[in-house]
């Protein structure tokens, strides 16, 4: 059994002994899936392991050791469960994809918990274990890259690199969400959608507009933009009000004139970004002329809020635990009437979806283009915007 096995059950070693490493792994990954990386303790780890937390330090040096350890081991599960397929790839692209495909599916879902951990707690890692995430996963998309060209050979370097980013992007959306579906049927789905990914035509499209300026944003603004920025890059708790003053170049204090808490930013940058989706969500209702043609107008919306409101988004969608209860709970409930207006026309569309097949599938979509334009070497193609569309598209099947 490989390391990245034993992260997904509390292990037991050859000879019969407990592997108690691998046991905290598991309680770790759970904690840190249910509540975040910040509001884990050692403590809290080493209890539901069934452990005292001085045991643990017999296995780790300190929490961000246990967030490595398992986010590592994940990523070499997932390389031994697609070696087979990957393998075959080599003689038979064609023949292989479906297999491939499923079966990282499968893992995805299998591992939910641990998805979700990768896509949103790996911020938190030691830089060297960032480092060596990155390199492990490019290491695995090399070999789906060289499958894809063989498979498609008209594709360059770049597009077959967007597009195998996209693929994984489907897979890590099931860490976006809780819709359940049963096994098979959940994983048949996703590898579905992220076929339709890799057979993709590349959208053609004009490189998106230069910004060119405009009036000279007031403090509170600057003070805004600072602590989203911080607030993604770090996570809202290790981001104090001096940080969010020394980024915009004033002493810490002073920011309490423009906002009376950390949670008021917070609070203010939510709201700001669920006007803006609702926004981009009327202007595509009014716009359309059928449910197929407002997907498409509004994929092309999100795509534009979410490329100019990249730190914004990326608050939104992780930080709202943080906030108040009330506000959360208010924000939330945005975000779900936001999905579920896609849901629905997605199920005028297509009305041979089901309700929770029609959720995975909005969920992947929205989750491609929330990945890409942070995914460093696919942020830099001009014509993203146009090729995200275009991807959005073929996920929902319009």
């Amino acid at each position: 059994m490989t390391r990245g096995a034993q992260t997904g059950r509390a292990g037991d070693r050859p000879n019969g002994r407990r592997n108690r490493k691998a046991e905290l792994a598991v309680a770790a990954a759970e904690l840190f899936g249910r509540h975040g990386y910040h509001a884990v303790g050692v403590n809290d780890i080493a209890a539901a392991a069934g452990v005292t937390g001085p045991a643990l330090y017999r296995h780790f040096q300190n929490k961000q050791d246990v967030l490595g350890f398992v986010l590592l081991n994940g990523i070499d599960g997932l390389a031994e469960r697609l070696a087979g397929p990957v393998e075959l790839a080599e003689a038979d692209p064609a023949a292989a994809l479906r297999p491939l495909l499923v079966t990282a599916a499968e893992v995805s879902i299998e591992q939910r918990a641990l998805t979700a951990l990768w896509r949103w707690q790996g911020r938190h890692l030691h830089q060297a274990d960032q480092k060596e995430i990155r390199r492990r996963v490019g290491a695995l998309l090399g070999q789906w890259m060289t499958g894809l060209r063989r498979l498609r050979p008209s594709l360059d370097p770049g597009e077959a690199d967007l597009l195998c980013f996209a693929a994984l992007s489907v897979f890590g959306s099931v860490g976006d969400h809780r819709v359940e579906l049963p096994g098979p049927e959940f994983a048949s789905l996703l590898a579905s959608l992220a076929e339709a990914i890799v057979r993709a035509p590349i959208a053609v499209g004009l490189p998106a507009p230069v910004w060119r300026g405009g009036p000279a944003p007031t403090r509170r603004e600057e003070l805004l933009t600072s602590a989203t920025r911080l607030f993604r890059e770090r996570g809202f708790p290790s981001v104090s009000m001096e940080d969010i003053g020394a980024a915009t170049g004033i002493a810490g204090p002073s920011v309490y004139r423009h906002f009376a808490s950390k949670s008021d930013i917070l609070l203010a940058a939510s709201r700001r970004m669920a006007d803006r989706l609702r926004w981009g969500l009327e202007e595509s209702l009014t716009s359309a002329t059928d449910p197929s043609d407002a997907l498409r107008r509004l994929a092309r919306s999100y795509v534009d809020t979410v490329m100019r409101s990249d730190d914004l988004i990326a608050v939104y969608t992780t930080e709202l635990a943080n906030l108040p209860e009330r506000d959360a709970k208010e924000l939330r409930a945005l975000q779900r009437g936001y999905v579920a207006e896609w849901v629905r026309l997605l199920r005028e569309a297509r009305p041979d979806l089901s309700e929770a097949a029609a959720r995975v599938t909005v969920h992947a979509a929205l989750t491609v283009v929330n990945d890409l334009p942070r995914t460093g070497r696919i942020a830099s193609r001009p014509a993203l915007a146009p090729e995200l569309a275009g991807l959005a598209g073929a996920v929902l099947g319009v």
